[in-house]
């Protein structure tokens, strides 16, 4: 993997960049200066700050969010441009990171399921690198998470006490500081309703939500969290203050996706990928700002522009394999179309969902329809909101409205986000949106052309591929021995749950490709018992050379009556030495309720002495087991 080694600030790039100053006027400006007052800001690359928060959607003021309390994110707006069409790539934070450390999609590097963390090829610098180079002092505070192989030199410092002012007199900072206050886990400890400073009998809660007491107070003590985050960034913005470098510092805010409650992180909605995002420029700096302090912009803009931007505002010229598109400095390109955003893995729980957002309407295309939104995630289930959701949608106390998130998807999802910010009326069989729908779809399908998406592999296959040390899963899905077009055009099909479809399905059962036998077999299992004459052909595969084929044809035979063959084939996947693979036969499992019985010492065989659920295929494990354990216990 490629490492960076810094011997030197290569000084004359950096000053190349700004008005053509030699090497030694950038000496002398630096030797003569001290941080603070003495800096001469028209005359130098900007200071960068970013501060970000974690998990939190726009709950904040200057976003027209009446219950906030955000006085420092609200001034910092008055001050700066507030970004309106601000998104995340993808609505959980690994992956999201990883698209902002890179500047490319995480789903054309293969590093789009949670904390997967596979290898990304050499030439894949993270960005702060090009800063160092160009004579930057680079400082992290202090979360990474970047869901791939760490590059540590990149950083000067990365701790939580990194700082901005270790750095040399004069030298341009770039420093992020990372604040985990309104993080999910937030709220995960009770705070007594009386020791709130957000009244829940008053917090606003969306319409796909049930008014339950514990939605009413964990929103409440979300948006006191917030609060507290609030201040945190007041106390940075002041400490830039009495540095003297407010002057010749570009600050950034924004959070790393949309949260925290159940159908926002982790969910590819406005919930879980829309993001406060405010960035303030100081006087020497304004002509580059997209308007004046206090003014909004409505450009689409995603995480992967983030590092482009970054290099274009610092004056170095930007990576050629890099996906986003600059938004500000000489760099900048013109305003697109749309921006792009992806759901995979979310911890131990597999999907497969991509989105096209314009400045209307947001396109949602759920390759996986079959599996329903809210699956079991540990993590998730920690909040007591989320148990009283699924307490009262199994109680039959839900709307609709409520009830839609714990049954299955559509294949195809459309929301006028002017119209319906909550993404609840789904648009896409309407016929009046069928140009719209026509135009995103398509859209959809360019991108994911155009940047060779690896996530069509199953995550088995992705796990073999990336622990094999002559190849990146980005270098394989730039091979022939990926037919992009091919792979797409089955899983287009297969998640249709179109019975139109079946004949094309049972004949690619036999592709010589196991992506394409794998799409077909979900595609099967999509269509359930309408797929009945596929079963000679899925039978075959349960001795198919990918046990990801076998998985994927055993769930479908399952649904076609077959149950003893497809519990036998999974019982023996749980013993596989491929993790994913566990995890993927656990999913299915998870889904076949008494069913599954048969298969609960395989299950518990995998459960750690020490009780910790250090892997992902653990944590499914214990739900399973437990769920499983309940069963033959009331079965007895």
């Amino acid at each position: 993997m490629f490492r960076l080694i810094i011997q030197q600030f290569s000084v004359a790039k950096i000053w190349a960049g700004y008005g053509g100053l030699s090497l030694l006027v950038g000496v002398a400006l630096w030797s003569c200066s001290a941080p603070g007052q003495n800096e001469m800001p028209a005359e130098r690359p900007p200071n960068i700050l970013w501060i970000t928060s974690e998990d939190n959607s726009p709950l904040v003021g200057a976003y027209g969010d009446t219950f906030a309390t955000t006085p420092n994110i609200d001034r910092l707006a008055t001050e700066g441009v507030r970004y309106t069409n601000a998104f995340a790539a993808a609505p959980v934070c690994a992956p999201s990171r990883n698209a902002l450390i890179t500047g490319m999609y995480p789903n054309s590097l293969g590093t789009e399921h949670m904390r997967s963390t596979y290898p990304v090829p050499d030439f894949v610098k993270f960005y702060p690198a090009y800063l160092q180079e160009a004579g930057y002092y680079c400082t992290n505070n202090v979360k990474k998470d970047y869901n791939t192989v760490d590059q540590p030199e990149v950083w000067d410092e990365s701790s939580s006490d990194a700082t901005y002012q270790n750095r040399a007199p004069g030298q341009p900072f770039f420093a992020v500081f990372n604040f985990t206050t309104s993080h999910e886990s937030s709220i995960h400890s009770f705070i007594p309703n009386d020791s709130l400073k957000h009244d829940p009998t008053k917090v606003p809660i969306p319409p796909y939500h049930p008014r339950t007491p514990e939605m009413e107070h964990d929103w409440a003590q979300y948006y006191d969290r917030v609060q507290q985050m609030d201040a945190q960034v007041g106390e940075v913005l002041r400490e830039l203050e009495e540095s003297g470098l407010a002057d010749s510092t570009i600050v950034f805010y924004y959070s790393d996706h949309g949260g925290v409650l159940g159908r926002s992180k982790r969910f590819i909605y406005e919930s879980g990928l829309h993001i406060p995002m405010v960035i303030r420029f100081p006087e020497a700096y304004r002509h580059l700002a997209p308007g004046e302090p206090g003014s909004t912009t409505d450009r689409l803009v995603n995480f992967v522009d983030f590092a482009p931007t970054l290099l274009s505002l610092a004056g170095i010229s930007i990576p050629d394999y890099m996906q986003g598109h600059p938004f500000l400095g000489k760099q900048a390109a013109d305003p697109p179309k749309y921006t792009y955003n992806f759901r995979g893995r979310m911890d131990e729980r597999f999907d497969m969902v991509r989105s096209v957002r314009d400045k209307q309407y947001r396109y949602v295309r759920n390759y996986m329809p079959h599996k329903i939104y809210a699956q079991y995630i540990e993590y998730l289930w920690r909040a007591p909101s989320m148990r009283s959701w699924e307490e009262a949608y199994l109680a039959g106390e839900l709307n609709e409205v409520q009830s839609a998130f714990f049954e299955e998807k559509p294949a195809e999802e459309l929301y006028d986000v002017e119209a319906d910010p909550d993404n609840i009326h789904n648009l896409a069989s309407e016929p009046a949106y069928q140009e719209v729908m026509t135009e995103l779809r398509e859209a959809n399908q360019q991108w994911l052309l155009s940047i060779r998406d690896v996530g069509f592999l199953p995550e088995p296959m992705m796990l073999d591929i990336a622990s094999d040390s002559s190849t990146t899963l980005y270098e394989f899905a730039h091979s022939d021995a990926y037919p992009l077009e091919e792979i797409m055009r089955v899983a287009e099909m297969a998640s249709m749950r179109d019975p139109k479809y079946l004949q094309d399905l049972i004949n690619q059962l036999g592709s010589e490709q196991p992506v394409v036998r794998y799409w077909a077999a979900t595609g099967c299992r999509i269509l359930a018992e309408q797929a009945g004459a596929a079963k000679e052909k899925l039978q075959t595969l349960l001795d198919d050379d990918e046990v990801s084929v076998q998985v994927a044809a055993a769930e479908a035979l399952y649904h076609l009556g077959e149950k003893q063959s497809a519990v036998n084939t999974l019982r023996e996947a749980l013993s596989d030495d491929n993790m994913m693979a566990r995890v993927q036969a656990l999913n299915v499992l998870e889904t076949m309720d008494a069913d599954a019985l048969p298969t609960l010492d395989a299950v518990k065989a995998l459960l750690p002495a020490d009780n910790e659920d250090r892997e992902y295929d653990t944590r499914a494990a214990r739900h399973l087991s437990n769920k499983l354990s309940d069963m033959a216990q009331q079965g007895s």
